[in-house]
């Protein structure tokens, strides 16, 4: 069966296919050695597809889960302090998968699991842009300087990005960064004047928690992990 070949990498989560043309016409793409410049160029089965001299390969086989992490549990294989684990919570099956970014052992919510070790990677990269969301309840109603986490902060020394902030009532806010660094939401809203209380997160890339239960976990689709590979 032939296929355009800017579909064709698309559908292996390089590039969207915008991505993928641009990266045709700059002339990174080569099938079965050689050299492709056009769009309009059709791969049969068994073509050898590369970018860069690196083949690339429909990514069929890779596994997304969504699990609710719940409170007091830590985001790591074994933790020298002897607290309880993600791994602790999950069944048999699961324990060898990889988590994408980290959740605190305060922080409940969306915790994404994979088998990919390279899509774990691309999608905690700062530069990738992923969006995260969480609902946080905080001490004080006082939001007053709040824009200055909407705008971009520096705390220690760090440089933090833009946030998106909506109040949504008892004293909850709705963040979404995408950046992910380390407790970025407790540090930039503490410097802020609202000290979290409360952390959760709801959305991680486009995926929600929903209503699954807290320990609980599910495998995310695979037109859901194409959408995901296609924006990195």
């Amino acid at each position: 069966m032939s296929i355009r070949i800017a579909k064709y990498i698309a559908d292996c989560g390089v590039a969207s296919r915008r991505g993928a043309e641009e990266l045709i016409a700059a002339g990174h793409v080569s099938v079965n050695g050689g050299l492709v410049t056009s769009p309009v160029f059709f791969v049969e089965d068994g073509d050898r597809v590369c970018l860069d001299g690196r083949e690339i390969l429909p990514h069929t086989d890779i596994e997304v889960f969504a699990f609710h992490k719940p409170l007091n549990t830590m985001t790591t294989i074994r933790d020298p302090r002897g607290r309880r684990t993600i791994y602790d919570c999950l069944p048999m099956e699961y324990k060898g998968l990889k988590y994408i970014g980290r959740l605190d052992y305060k922080t409940t919510g969306l915790l994404l699991l994979t088998n990919d070790g390279e899509l774990a990677r691309k999608l905690t990269l700062p530069s990738s842009n992923v969006p995260r969301t969480y609902i946080a309840t905080v001490n004080g109603n006082d939001y007053s300087k709040l824009d200055m986490a909407r705008n971009g902060i520096t705390v220690d020394g760090i440089k933090y990005s833009p946030m998106k902030i909506e109040v949504v009532g008892n004293n909850n806010l709705r963040v979404t960064i995408y950046e992910g660094k380390k407790n970025e939401v407790r540090i930039v809203l503490r410097a802020c004047g609202c000290p979290v209380r409360k952390l959760h997160r709801t959305s991680f890339a486009g995926i929600k928690l929903g209503k699954l239960p807290v320990g609980k976990i599910e495998k995310i689709s695979q037109k859901t992990i194409d959408e995901i590979l296609k924006k990195l």
